[in-house]
């Protein structure tokens, strides 16, 4: 759904795949340079809808957070990736996601994590906060749908039709071979491509925040709570569309004019849905792959290099003790 045809050539134009890897990346061999980054608990990244760590052959691959984690491990951080299924609803990425929360705190020996969540990625760490709090020491979610897409809306319009038949099938089998293109057994990820859409439709959206609802806006359009007990939140997201003419993500304009006629939203998301914690800026002039430095670091010249503005996060947490 999110990046469509680029990745579906990408990976079914493979004639191999990566060796075999595990559900964690960690970026620990990376050559320190400084401390900069170096918070007080480990930072672990969730991907979003239709996401991974990094796929294709050797000659071609494409990382999801495209040199932002190798950076914040030179500047000291102790940073890992995580992989869920690419399509399911948030609570089942959710569960996946804690389960490699555990592995990390097991591995490096630390009492919470930092969890940072893409897109899907933000509701998914948002439910890993709610069942296992004390494992968690902040959230920042960045374009995050968390009141839904009505780009989910209009595509589950299709619900019962012949369209729906072989929409769902081919985004499983999509789902599937996103999973094979890193390595893994797409058997061992549930897929489904139904449950990812009700999860971010607007009503899946609001029955998800009233389950757990740490970190949301009361107002529509308004901050949430900084902190909620020992957890603190932020957010932050973008507003372009067409930010590089050379970036294959410039189809997210046609996606953006779903949403509100096109304003105010970075091809996927609403402003005023991605509002979550404090937000550090909701106006970046990204579209929704900017925001994870995709494809290949492509972005307007004139917006902030999101490697930059990741570390600068990483400070952030660091500085208030995280």
């Amino acid at each position: 759904m999110k990046y469509g045809l680029f990745i579906a050539g990408l990976l079914f134009g493979s004639s191999s795949v990566m060796a075999q890897t595990p559900t964690l990346a960690s970026q620990a061999t990376a050559k320190v340079s400084s401390n900069y980054a170096k918070t007080q608990y480990p930072i672990v990244f969730a991907h979003g809808m239709a996401g991974f760590i990094r796929i294709g052959t050797d000659q071609f691959e494409l990382d999801y957070w495209y040199q932002i984690l190798p950076d914040l491990a030179r500047n000291g951080a102790n940073v890992w990736a995580t992989r869920v299924s690419p399509f399911n609803s948030s609570e089942v990425r959710g569960e996946q996601l804690k389960q490699q929360v555990e592995e990390i705190l097991a591995i490096t020996g630390a009492e919470k994590v930092n969890l940072i969540g893409h897109s899907h990625g933000g509701p998914t760490i948002r439910y890993v906060a709610g069942v296992a709090p004390n494992s968690v020491a902040s959230l920042t979610t960045v374009g995050a749908p968390h009141k839904g897409s009505t780009v989910a809306d209009l595509i589950l319009k299709a619900q019962g039709t012949v369209i729906e038949e072989a929409l769902v099938g081919s985004i499983n089998l999509m789902s599937k071979a996103i999973t094979w293109a890193q390595g893994l057994n797409p058997n061992s990820f549930p897929h489904d491509s139904m449950a990812a859409g009700n999860s971010l439709t607007l009503a899946g959206a609001a029955e998800f925040n009233q389950k757990y609802p740490l970190g949301m806006p009361t107002t529509s359009c308004g901050e949430g709570s900084y902190k909620q007990g020992s957890i603190y939140h932020y957010s932050f997201t973008g507003v372009g569309t067409v930010t590089n003419i050379l970036d294959p993500d410039s189809a997210l304009q046609l996606t953006s004019l779903l949403i509100d006629g096109g304003r105010d939203n970075d091809g996927l998301v609403a402003r005023c849905s991605a509002k979550f914690g404090k937000t550090i800026r909701d106006n970046y002039h990204w579209n929704h792959l900017d925001e994870v430095n995709m494809v290949l670091g492509l972005k307007s010249l004139f917006a902030p290099d999101p490697v930059n503005v990741y570390r600068q996060h990483a400070n952030r947490l660091k500085l208030q003790g995280l």
